[in-house]
Formats: C-alpha cells, structure tokens, sequence
C-alpha cells in the first residue's frame, strides 16, 4: 500500500464512523449525515452525538465524543456549528479519529472565517487528522456502502471516482450514475479545500486500485504547477475528465462568491489540459458521458470510424459531426462492402454510413457488428438508432389488437432483437478490443416503460448516448486521450 493510499483510507475506508450534531430534527445536516449512512447500509460501526443524548432514528445516541470507545472510529462527520468543532477536533483524536469532513459552514467562504478556517487546518495538523472541507456536502465510498452526505445522492458502486469544488455538482455526477447504472468508488466535494485540495484528491485517484477514471469540477487552482504535475502523472495511467466553471467574467464572479476562487486565464488552462492529457468538457452530461466510455469501452487505437446506423436521417447528421470533430469517417473498406452484398439487398447505402434500409434479417446486425469491429481499418464504431424495433413492439402492446393478429409474437420478437444487438455490440467491442458507441434517442423517451435496446445496452455496463453527436463527442475525447497516451506524455 502506497503513501497517499494509507493516507486516505480513514477517509474513505473508516472502521467507524463518529457524526455530530444528530437532532432529533429529520431536517437538520447531522440527523441527515446519519439517516443516510445507515439508509445505505455502511458497513462499519456509527456513533451519532447529541448533547441530550436522546434517541434519533430509533438509535441511541452520545452525549460526548468521549462516550465513543478508543479505537473504533476513524473518521468524524461534523455538522456542528464551528465555533464548537476545535474542541470537538481534540475529543476525537483522544478516540483515535484520524480523518473528519467537516460540512459546517461559516469558515473561509464567510467574511469573518478566515481566522477559524486557519485555526482548524492548524489543529488538524496538531492532531494528525486529515481535513476535509469545511463547509463540504460530504462523500460515498461505495465499497463499504457509505453515504456521508447532507444530501439524498447515492449512485451505484462503479469505476469513477469524483471530486468537485461544487458540492451540487458532484451531485449531478452522482445523478448521472444513478440514471446510467455506471456508478461511482467514491466521490468528494472540496468544500472551502482548507487542508486537501482537488490535487490531493487526484492524487489518491491515481493510486486507488478501485478508481479506472476520475472525474472532476473546478473553478480555481491554488497550486497550478503541482495540479498540473498531478493530473499528468495520473493520465499517464488512467483518464482525467474535468469540467471548469468561471470561464466568462460573469463565472469568474459566480465563483469567486461560491468558493473564493480566483480564476486564471481559460486560455492558458485549455493549453495546460491539452499538455497534460487533462480530457476537458464543457457541460456535466458531456463530462459523465466521457468518464462513462473511458470506464465501460476500449480506447481506440486511432480516428478510423465507421457509422452504422438504421435510418439515413440520423448517419447524416452524425457524418457531419464526425468530420466537425476531427474524426476520419474513412472510405467503406472493399472487402466489407463485398461482403455486405451478400448479407442484404442491394438498397443499403453501400457506403459509410452503413444504412442497411430495412434490408437486414435476424442475424445480420449482430454478425455485422462483428464484421466491423474485426476489420483491420477500423477504429472505432458508432452505432446509431437502437430500440426502434422494441419501440414498435410497446405500440403493439398498447393498440387494441393486442395479443391477437400474431402481434404477440412479431413484439417479442421485435424486444429480444434490441435487446440481442445491445449485447452483441459490447460482445465484439471486447472480443476486438475497439470501442462501439451505442446512440439512441429512445433511452429517455421510452423510459416509462423501459426500451429492451437501452436497457440491453445498461445490462451490459455500457450507456447509450442520447444523440449521435455526443456519442462522436465522447469518441473524439478517447481518441485525444489514446494519442497521449501512444506519446507515452
């Protein structure tokens, strides 16, 4: 076990788990923090705190931190006003906490709370415990099921690990999971980042076994040389997708409000990213969903694309948006058009995009998934249109001639389709190691009832872009990614 891994295990990995502040109030930040975690199911033990000592939840509580036993909690969750949490600092160490999050406010980002937030940093390195925050919305770990946070949020255990200096919109990254099934290992708000800053959390990202990508939300660098040297020595082994808030000079005072930061040059910090392999996006979802691919799909070995897709209409667009984004939307190889010809009748499009014009039959999907991901030229797939099939089949469901005139059967038929195509997509995705980016309009439109094409595409791990353009916006991100990482930078 590495430094910076031992560093952080009481924080993300606590035997014990001291949260103070509990109120018998369900509305209060400590009753919150508690509900939470034990709604959840963290794994360890919970010592919840309240000066009266009075049940919450149906769970005794503590009266003081010094009722806790020594040596059963590393970390301290504290939501108490901060004119009590120095004292409350020195009863934990006395306990053996190595680790708090403190979600109180009133510290750095208040007019008057410089001089406390330097008195809690100070103590903290007095006491050898490790400072998160203050004023934080708090953390998961999902490997231990904790959920340590002022707020509902709880995505299902993943490979990406976040960190935000918005706690709202580590937040919205947490959604995101819940939405896509592809989860998170743990994710952090900085809060006012009194003694850990993004780059320490980085740094730990890279070294954590259990993160494959991590996935961040800035608004200023205290320290760019060291973020800089931080977030290059982690893309060097694992993908860095950031997001930058306070671009414009009305986000450089929305920031600067927010979390006190002072915002650099955006031009300068594009070029830093670029250098350092730093995958930069400009909105949450375009960031989730690259994470989300860099997680679940193979990195390309180049821009050499093939778009197939169901309708021309869509191959279209996402033609135009390939070539806008830098990709090779390469000549349909001989060889696969040859074969091609043998698969459907001659109304396919016989060029890439690959439009098979209603002209497949049932195995022709899958085997030519197969055929395209196995083909030399070939880079990367973006498959566009799934779940029309199944989308027709619901039509069926909800008509009136429902199970009669063989609509039955054609249905089934119609949902086991989408759902088989889904599969066989990330089947030679892995078999041939390229990425085939699945897209389809239908993962929010169908929601209600739940299209077998998406939901096929979630069953295997992966997501469904809402659009051909963000699945090419996804693809074109990998693609940067893999040539820094050919450059061996």
């Amino acid at each position: 076990m590495t430094n910076v891994v031992e560093k952080f295990r009481p924080l993300f990995y606590p035997r014990g788990i001291v949260v103070t502040g509990v109120s018998q109030h369900p509305g209060k930040f400590g009753a919150v923090a508690f509900h939470n975690l034990i709604a959840c199911g963290y794994q360890g033990e919970l010592f919840p705190i309240n000066r009266e000592g009075v049940a919450s939840f149906g769970r005794p509580t503590y009266k003081s931190v010094l009722e806790v036993p020594a040596g059963r909690a590393d970390l301290a969750f504290i939501c108490t006003p901060n004119t009590a949490n120095e004292q409350l600092l020195r009863d934990c160490a006395r306990i053996g906490v190595r680790a708090a999050f403190v979600a109180s406010a009133g510290y750095g980002e208040a007019a008057d709370g410089r001089e406390a937030e330097d008195r809690l940093v100070a103590l903290g390195r007095e006491l050898g415990i490790l400072i998160a925050g203050p004023n934080g919305q708090g953390l998961i770990s999902t490997r231990v099921s904790m959920c340590a946070q002022i707020v509902a949020p709880y995505p299902p255990p993943g490979p990406i690990s976040v960190v935000s200096q918005s706690g709202n919109l580590a937040s919205s990254f947490m959604n995101y999971g819940c939405l896509t099934g592809v989860g998170m290992s743990k994710a952090i708000s900085c809060g006012n980042s009194a003694m850990l800053e993004l780059a320490d959390y980085l740094e730990y990202f890279a070294e954590d076994p259990e993160t494959a990508v991590s996935l961040g939300y800035l608004e200023g660098v205290g320290n760019g040389r060291r973020f800089l040297d931080v977030a290059r020595a982690h893309t060097a082994s694992k993908p860095f997708v950031v997001v930058r808030g306070g671009v414009t000079s009305a986000g450089k005072r929305a920031a600067s409000s927010h979390t006190g930061a002072l915002a650099s040059d955006d031009g300068i910090f594009s070029g830093a990213c670029r250098q350092a392999g730093i995958t930069r996006a400009e909105t949450i979802e375009e960031a989730y969903e690259a994470a989300a691919a860099f997680a679940t799909q193979p990195l390309p070995r180049g821009p050499r694309t093939l778009i197939f897709t169901v309708a021309g209409g869509w191959g279209v667009l996402t033609s135009d948006a390939c070539v806008q984004a830098g990709l090779e939307l390469i000549a349909l190889p001989d060889d696969l058009r040859a074969k091609i010809d043998t698969m459907v009748p001659a109304r396919w499009s016989r060029s890439n995009p690959i439009d098979l014009a209603g002209g497949e039959t049932r195995d022709t999907i899958p085997e030519l998934l197969e055929l395209m991901a196995a083909h030399p030229d070939v880079d990367a797939i973006v498959y566009l249109g799934i779940g029309i099939q199944a989308s027709q089949g619901q039509m069926f469901r909800r008509g009136p001639f429902w199970p009669e005139h063989g609509l039955e059967r054609i249905g089934s038929f119609h949902e086991s389709q989408d759902r088989r195509y889904a599969h066989a997509a990330a089947e030679a995705s892995q078999r041939h190691g390229k990425p085939i980016l699945i897209a389809s309009d239908l993962v929010y439109t169908d929601r209600a009832y739940g299209n077998s094409g998406p939901l096929g595409v979630a069953e295997t791990g992966r997501i469904t872009s809402p659009s051909g353009h963000r699945a090419i916006r996804t693809l074109a991100h990998m693609v940067r990614y893999a040539r820094h990482r050919q450059r061996g930078a």
